[in-house]
């Protein structure tokens, strides 16, 4: 051995027992994924695993929006809050999308609210996250974005939060995307989907 060698050595353990005494501990591989959440649910609903049959069932009571082709929508011209079905061509759900920015074609007058109060709660995420609330509340639930960026939607300037769950297993949604109105800081539109986006 190396006289150099044991002076490390003696170096290295007695920084090891030092972290020990204070409490620290070497992260383990994962131990970032640990302490950040993934999501399962958004409307109630699983992308990946739950079909048609399960937004039906769910909101059976509310209208859809027949203009929409490219997926089913269902809305509450109201409060412009909707809920958006993307699916495979099985009827097996891809992606769920909650939005503040319905407004549709025939919307002259705000008619009876059609997604009434108890639907909108309804439209949260399944930790709890609902449109309206504070953008803090996105890293307090699901912990830092693997990016965040700038983004416009209308007239809106809005702040991406992007997070990838491929870290959780391939059973689970592997993307959700959340956007924050930059003006008000509050979640205006949720995105998770079984793939990527």
């Amino acid at each position: 051995m190396r006289p150099g060698s044991k002076k490390f050595w003696l170096l290295a353990s007695l920084g090891a027992l030092l972290c020990v005494a204070a409490g620290f501990s070497p992260a383990a591989p994962g131990a970032r994924e640990k302490s950040r959440a993934n999501e399962l649910t958004l409307a109630g609903l699983r992308p990946g695993q739950d079909k048609l049959e399960a937004p039906q069932k769910i909101f059976r009571s509310l209208e859809r929006d027949e203009a929409a082709t490219d997926a089913l929508v269902w809305g509450d011209i109201c409060t412009h809050r909707d809920l958006r079905i993307e699916m495979d061509s099985e009827h097996l759900i891809r992606t769920v999308t909650v939005s503040s920015f319905y407004k549709p074609e025939n919307a002259a007058k705000c008619a009876a609210i059609v997604m009434a109060p108890e639907r909108l709660r309804e439209l949260k995420s399944g930790h709890g996250l609902l449109l309206g609330d504070a953008c803090s509340r996105v890293v307090e639930i699901y912990g830092k974005p693997d990016s965040e960026s700038p983004s416009v939607k209308g007239s809106d300037k809005l702040e991406l939060y992007f997070y990838s769950f491929g870290w959780a297993g391939s059973d689970v949604p592997q993307v959700m995307e959340i956007s924050c109105n930059r003006a008000t800081y509050q979640v205006v539109e949720m995105i998770l989907a079984a793939s990527s986006l």
